[in-house]
């Protein structure tokens, strides 16, 4: 602590300054700064790490005002109480530790399976060999530039990889006769084909989005539970994608023709359910006969079912005020209850293929649906029946607009839902129709009610 100092005034030229202080020792926690070999300037001064320890750090620049900037600096945060970082790990170690450590223990199985894929598919391979205290809010934004720059499918060689497959089903089936309704093998479809046809698969908006709270969040816990890093910097980054895209729900006209076009088919109650309660589509498909008292009119949204490590689990709800108990309406109840009797015939036809688990909605042989199958089957069902294509998530979206148009208050509708934040109901799910807002503003027709022709 008791080195000899190099200080000097910015109007005197530093080295006749380093020769007139030479002798006079420096106060503890001052610093020193020197000229190197080089020609750069260096400045060193005693800090605080994260983790508790005394070290010696040095600044750099091109001048002695430079570095005494910087170093001034440097002392200044100190004595504020800011700590600098002392890991030497890079962020990509760092994921996979906060995975295991922070994730796994805090969020449900299905959250846990997103961000690991997220991570594992998209931030190691853009900041994996970074040092965790080097990394900076210009190195995200150009990352997630890029991410809305490159094509994934053949960044990641997704399209090679469905040809690999397609190629040893061909294979295995070569020399044997087709069987009966059997798919064509399909295989490459751009970038693996010759010539190569690049279909510009770029990540959306939306997982930029995702990305970036993910980022935040992971190092928010560098900061504040592993105290490994001083200052959260993805916390800087402004970025320039909206926010959230706009969700245009159902119209109470294109409701009823979509519900009266699929009247008919074995999902009736499936889509009729989701549509006027609001469920997402795992507690839909997770929705159990002793989840729904027919009786009463109730149901109790209790559980959820997922796909996740490629096997498909009955689990919690998303939130703790997700898990509620809705009324059933009486239309609902009929359409339930033919519902129950279909599935008895099916039960009874299937025999012993059937599958026993006390679903509302399985298919022939009483095994759950797989989530993404709903999925397809529903955008089949929106060109068939005529009506705007939207996500089977947006019926959620459409219940919350209907209800709000048939002038359901906003606590209840929140209650329906399962929203703990009445404001979430309000920003995300409730679409004020056109003729509500036009209702609205027509209030204000008598002040123009003296004007001319």
């Amino acid at each position: 602590m008791g080195t000899v100092t190099a200080l000097a005034f910015p109007d005197e030229d530093p080295k006749r300054a380093n020769k007139s202080t030479r002798g006079r020792r420096n106060v503890n926690g001052e610093g020193n700064i020197r000229e190197r070999s080089d020609g750069r300037w260096e400045g060193r001064a005693y800090v605080i790490t994260t983790d508790g320890r005394e070290i010696r750090k040095s600044v750099y620049g091109k001048s002695w005002d430079d570095v005494h900037t910087k170093l001034t600096k440097l002392q200044a945060d100190t004595m504020s109480g800011k700590r600098v970082a002392s890991t030497s790990q890079t962020v990509g170690e760092y994921m996979a530790y906060w995975l295991e450590e922070h994730a796994r223990h805090r969020v449900r199985d299905t959250t846990f399976a997103s961000y690991e894929w997220l991570i594992r598919m998209y931030l190691t391979p853009l900041f994996r060999k970074r040092k965790l205290t080097g990394l900076r809010p210009s190195d995200i934004r150009r990352g997630f530039f890029q991410l809305k720059q490159v094509c994934q499918c053949c960044a990641q060689g997704k399209d090679q990889a469905r040809e690999d497959r397609a190629e040893l089903l061909r294979a295995k089936r070569a020399g044997k006769a087709p069987r009966k309704n059997a798919r064509k093998i399909e295989g490459a479809r751009c970038c693996a084909k010759t010539p190569k046809e690049c279909c510009r698969s770029v990540v959306s908006d939306g997982t930029v989005r995702y990305l970036h709270r993910l980022l935040r969040a992971l190092l928010q816990d560098a900061v504040s539970e592993d105290e490994v890093l001083s200052e959260n910097v993805a916390k800087k980054l402004r970025m320039d994608h909206k926010y959230r895209p706009k969700f245009v729900a159902w119209t109470p006209a294109e409701a009823q023709q979509f519900l009266s076009a699929v009247r008919d088919q074995p999902l009736y109650a499936l889509y009729a359910v989701a549509l006027s309660m609001g469920l997402r589509r795992g507690e839909a498909l997770g929705l159990r006969w002793s989840d729904v008292d027919l009786d009463n009119g109730l149901i109790r949204v209790r559980h959820g079912l997922h796909r996740v490590k490629g096997e498909l689990q009955l689990g919690p709800v998303k939130t703790d005020g997700s898990a509620r108990v809705i009324p059933l309406p009486a239309p609902l109840l009929k359409v339930l209850r033919a519902h129950r009797r279909a599935q008895d015939a099916d039960r009874e036809e299937a025999g012993r293929s059937w599958k026993e688990g006390d679903y509302v909605f399985t298919t022939s042989l009483g095994t759950p649906f797989e989530p993404r199958n709903i999925n397809r089957h529903f955008d089949k069902l929106c060109a068939s029946s005529g009506v705007r294509r939207i996500r089977f998530h947006d019926l959620r979206h459409s219940c919350a607009s209907l209800l709000w148009s048939q002038g359901v208050p906003l606590e209840q509708i929140q209650d329906i839902l399962g929203h703990e934040d009445p404001r979430t109901t309000k920003t995300i799910y409730v679409d004020v129709a056109e003729d509500l807002q036009r209702g609205a503003v027509d209030k204000l027709g008598f002040l123009f009610e003296q004007e001319p022709e």
